[in-house]
């Protein structure tokens, strides 16, 4: 069976309750007319609002990150658990911004994902190389000790329910963009990385492009044989731009 592609946007921390319905408003026509999964991340505040907003539609919710602890004395932490409790689906683990600017580790994205399936969301775990990383060949070791974190703590069966999303750090909010033949030839190689530990999750594993993806360039990128999807930051915001995009996918 052919997999469904996979259409995420991840507003990061932009925008106001207005946008935020500019936004939903201007997709709607293209996600309920998409065959595939369209998935908004937009900021924790706004969560429960956009999901009353896209309650009827075919667009799909995801949280930005979460909390590796189901509940407690954890000021300012948001649990798995609420997030389901609002409406949401999915939930972004290890965005290289988390990584970079909040100091988390391989281990600590490996039990963030652990939470996030524990309550029944689908967690899309980012993984990518710096531009160093790329240039000293070291991209395919930082990837694989990415992945390996997480297949070490809850084995390599969890893939069936987990989203990939490779990010190149240096493609990131900088205009530059992998171009589709790298992009498609990391993914081939996360892709065999991970079903070579166990063939049962071919059908399921889903393999996410995301670094500067545009309303020019993402039908490139959907066209590699790799490539399941794409992880969209700021065109995401643009509701037009982010409609061509879904739309891109056939």
């Amino acid at each position: 069976m052919k997999k469904k592609k996979l259409i995420a946007g991840n507003w990061k921390m932009n925008g106001d309750v207005a946008l935020a319905q500019t936004i939903v408003d201007g997709i709607k026509d293209a996600a309920d007319q998409s065959n595939h999964d369209v998935v908004i991340a937009p900021p924790f505040v706004y969560l429960p609002q956009v999901a009353l907003w896209t309650k009827e539609s075919n667009i799909q919710l995801s949280a930005q990150n979460l909390a590796k602890f189901d509940q407690g004395a954890y000021t300012g932490e948001v649990s798995g658990k609420m997030l389901k409790d609002i409406g949401c689906q999915y939930v972004l683990v290890g965005h290289s911004e988390r990584r970079q600017y909040f100091g988390e580790t391989n281990e600590i994205v490996a039990e963030k994902v652990d939470f996030a399936l524990k309550n029944g969301l689908t967690p899309i775990l980012c993984v990518g190389e710096t531009l160093e990383e790329r240039e000293s060949d070291a991209w395919k070791s930082v990837i694989e000790a990415q992945l390996e974190s997480v297949v070490k703590l809850i084995g390599i069966e969890a893939f069936n329910n987990v989203v990939v999303a490779y990010e190149p750090v240096w493609a990131i909010g900088t205009g530059k963009s992998a171009s589709a033949e790298i992009a498609n030839e990391v993914h081939a190689f996360i892709f065999c990385t991970l079903t070579g530990k166990s063939d049962s999750i071919r059908d399921s594993l889903r393999i996410l492009y995301g670094g500067s993806v545009t309303a020019d360039n993402s039908a490139q990128y959907m066209a590699m044989s790799h490539i399941d999807g794409v992880l969209v930051g700021g065109a995401s915001l643009k509701p037009d731009a982010f409609s061509q995009i879904i739309r891109s996918v056939e």
